[in-house]
C-alpha cells in the first residue's frame, strides 16, 4: 500500500474519560456524534468510575450513536488510570485523549487529525492543543508549573495539560508504568520528546465549563496538591529514567 493510500486509511480513536459528568454528556455524546460523522474516528467515553447517574445518562445518549461506546471503569482509580483503560482497548491506528467537559471543542479532533493526515511521516507525530482564552490566574499557574518542568526535566514542556493529545500507537506501547493521575499529560509529552517525535501544537478555545465543576482545579488548596504530586511524580520519573541509563 503507498504512503498516500496509507494515510487515507488511518483510524483514529479518542478516549474521553467521564467522571461525575452526568450534566455535560447528552451534549458531549451529541456533539462527538456530529463531528467525527463520516470520518475513521471512534470514541470511548470511559465511564471513570462516577458516582452519580452518569451510568445511565451513558446508556440513554448512546442508543443511536455510531461511532461512540463506552467503557465502564468499576472504581475511579484516577484520571489518567481511566485514560489508560481506554487507550488498551481501543482499535485505531492513532490513539488520544481529551476532556469531557466541553471546554475542548470536539471538533479540535479533526483539525489534530487534519495535521497528522498532512504529515510525510505521522507515525512519527504528537499533536497536542495549546489552550487560549483561559482567565489570567490559570494562565499564571500554567506558566510557572511549564517553566518548572522544563527546567528540572530539562526539557520544552509548555501547556502540559493541554487537550488533545494524539499519537500512534506504536508511541503508547512503549509507555511503561504510566502515572494514573493527572500526571499523566506530563508522563505523555516528556516521552514523546525523549523519543524524539514531531510535536505539532495548536491553539485550541478554552471556555468555562458549561456543566458542574473541575474534578481538581477548585482553589488554592487544590492546586497545591496537584503542584506537589506533579513534583513527586517528576522526581520519580527522572530517578526512573538515571537508573535506566546507569
Amino acid at each position: 500500500m503507498s504512503a498516500e493510500k496509507k494515510k487515507q486509511n488511518l483510524k483514529l480513536s479518542i478516549v474521553i474519560p467521564c467522571y461525575n459528568e452526568a450534566e455535560n454528556i447528552p451534549l458531549l455524546v451529541d456533539q462527538v456524534e456530529s463531528v467525527v460523522a463520516g470520518h475513521p474516528i471512534e470514541v470511548i467515553l470511559v465511564n471513570n468510575g462516577s458516582t452519580d447517574n452518569s451510568a445511565d445518562v451513558l446508556e440513554k445518549s448512546l442508543v443511536k450513536a455510531k461511532n461512540t461506546r463506552t467503557h465502564l471503569v468499576e472504581v475511579n482509580q484516577g484520571y489518567g488510570f481511566g485514560i489508560l483503560e481506554g487507550l488498551r482497548i481501543a482499535k485505531g491506528d492513532y490513539l488520544g485523549y481529551t476532556h469531557a467537559d466541553l471546554q475542548t471543542d470536539p471538533s479540535d479532533l479533526l483539525i489534530a487529525f487534519d495535521i497528522l493526515k498532512k504529515a510525510a511521516w505521522p507515525d512519527n507525530y504528537y499533536v497536542k492543543g495549546n489552550r487560549k482564552g483561559r482567565p489570567f490566574f490559570d494562565n499564571i499557574f500554567t506558566y510557572g508549573m511549564s517553566l518548572f518542568e522544563t527546567v528540572y526535566m530539562r526539557t520544552p514542556l509548555w501547556d502540559i495539560n493541554g487537550q488533545p493529545n494524539i499519537f500512534h500507537r506504536s508511541f503508547f506501547e512503549k509507555w511503561q508504568n504510566p502515572p494514573s493521575d493527572f500526571a499523566l499529560d506530563l508522563y505523555a509529552l516528556y516521552l514523546a520528546s525523549k523519543e524524539n517525535l514531531n510535536l505539532v501544537r495548536f491553539d485550541v478555545v478554552f471556555p468555562e465549563r458549561i456543566h458542574g465543576e473541575s474534578k481538581w482545579n477548585t482553589g488554592l488548596g487544590a492546586k497545591w496538591k496537584f503542584i506537589k504530586r506533579t513534583i513527586h511524580f517528576s522526581r520519580a520519573l527522572k530517578q526512573n529514567l538515571k537508573l535506566k541509563n546507569e
